[in-house]
């Protein structure tokens, strides 16, 4: 669905953009529930033929504020997908090793083989967000990467490789709503992290950075979408409607069967 899609070349204002709307939603909390049965079966139907085809792929980028639901949408919206044709690749900090190289280097080794679906949770975009909010490297540098990943999402859509990318909009009203809870529940405590508060106090820097991203690097090739994540419920089902209008889009298709001799037995 277009609605959420920031069209190439525009501005957005993140702090006027809905985290709670549900606005294209097929109704309700439960008839959006209901909705999802369906939307994992489509999943899974084109999940199977882009697996047979073996000719393109699809990568999926999460990026979002702590509590957004980074690992919560992955696990409702793939729910019903084969596990062997989904690969979820979770990007922290750099290691050693991987500092050594571009910064590009440990993302393109993860990126989607044909017949796959690729999910970034967190993903390249860590480059131009958290390096420039921490003022890890010169802001020469930061902005520089904008085109560096442009071109190389690029590369990926030249390879075959289709890319989407979702940034889960959350308010900080939500988050901070989010983190007592899990403060509050001892099965959830152990999500919580010290370091997430010093994180939220960069709240408006994170979102200024997170607006120029979007910005500077929504393409056709490579789309963004601000999805409202304020409703988990909404969240998912947004982001299970846009990958499966683009899988419809891709259009992948089974393979040609290969001659069989009639009079073939199978004893």
């Amino acid at each position: 669905m277009t609605m959420w899609k920031v069209e190439p070349g525009t501005s957005i204002s993140l702090s006027d953009t809905a985290t709670k709307s549900t606005d294209g939603a097929p109704g309700d909390r439960d008839a959006t529930a209901a909705a999802m049965a369906d939307l994992h079966q489509e999943l899974s139907s084109y999940q199977e033929r882009l697996w047979a085809e073996q000719s393109q792929s699809l990568l999926v980028v999460l990026q979002a504020m702590d509590t957004a639901g980074k690992d919560s949408t992955i696990k409702h919206v793939f729910s019903g997908v084969n596990p062997q044709g989904v690969h979820v690749t979770s990007f922290r900090a750099p290691t050693s090793a991987e500092r050594e190289h571009d910064f590009l280097w440990r993302i393109h080794a993860a990126a989607p083989e044909h017949g796959d679906i690729g999910v970034f949770n967190r993903s390249h975009y860590e480059e131009v967000l958290v390096v420039r909010v921490k003022q890890l490297v010169p802001e020469p540098v930061w902005r520089e990467r904008y085109d560096l990943i442009n071109n190389f999402e690029r590369q990926l859509a030249h390879g075959g490789t289709t890319v989407i990318k979702f940034f889960l909009h959350i308010s900080e009203q939500e988050q901070a709503r989010r983190l007592r809870a899990r403060l509050d529940d001892p099965t959830k405590r152990w999500k919580f992290n010290p370091d997430d508060l010093k994180e939220r106090a960069r709240w408006d820097d994170y979102q200024q950075a997170y607006q120029e991203a979007i910005e500077k690097t929504s393409t056709l090739h490579a789309p963004w979408y601000v999805i409202p994540s304020d409703r988990k419920w909404f969240r998912n089902w947004a982001v299970a409607r846009v990958i499966a209008d683009t899988l419809k889009g891709m259009d992948p298709q089974y393979p040609d069967p290969p001659e069989i001799d009639p009079n073939l037995e199978i004893v």
